[in-house]
């Protein structure tokens, strides 16, 4: 059995929205996947311009079977950027094999390499196999803060807002 991580390519596109919407089936969310491959493919790879959000993979066997979608992020307090990642997934026949500590390896050594100094994600309360695993990597949780999310409605009526600055 050959493994790989490495910087997803154009090629991949469809495996990481399948995985997308794998990780979806599991948080029990699969009905709130609108993501299609147009949207990741303009995202990843963007015909005119930088990109802001990256991925990486893990392969077995030449099949993706893993991914780690991220975008910079940036700490006023240390004036660096840091990597924020979105969706960590492997695939659950091959969890436990040691990509998913691979692609967070793939991910620290980005922020060695570059000079940021934070990782950060999220993780769901109830994902306890989750938890365990980043707590045995020596992830912190920081539970000091609380998310806040606008979106549908609210937002459309903020962004619709008058007055003000």
């Amino acid at each position: 059995m050959s493994t790989s991580i490495r910087p997803a390519t154009l090629d991949d596109v469809p495996a990481i929205l399948r995985l997308v919407g794998d990780l979806a089936e599991y948080e029990k969310a699969r009905h709130e996947v609108e993501a299609t491959e147009e949207h990741l493919r303009a995202a990843l790879f963007p015909e005119d311009g930088a990109t802001s959000t990256f991925a990486h993979v893990a392969e077995v066997d030449g099949e993706v079977v893993g991914m780690a979608v991220w975008f910079l992020s940036f700490s006023t307090w240390t004036g660096t950027s840091g990597i924020w990642l979105e969706d960590l997934y492997v695939d659950p026949a091959h969890r436990g094999s040691g990509l998913g500590h691979g692609l967070l390896r793939a991910l620290a050594q980005v922020c060695r390499d570059r000079g940021y100094r934070r990782l950060e994600w999220w993780v769901l309360n109830w994902n306890t196999p989750s938890i365990g695993f980043y707590e045995s990597l020596g992830a912190q949780p920081q539970s000091e803060w609380t998310t806040y999310r606008l979106d549908g409605d609210a937002l459309a009526a903020l962004a619709g807002a008058t007055g003000g600055a």
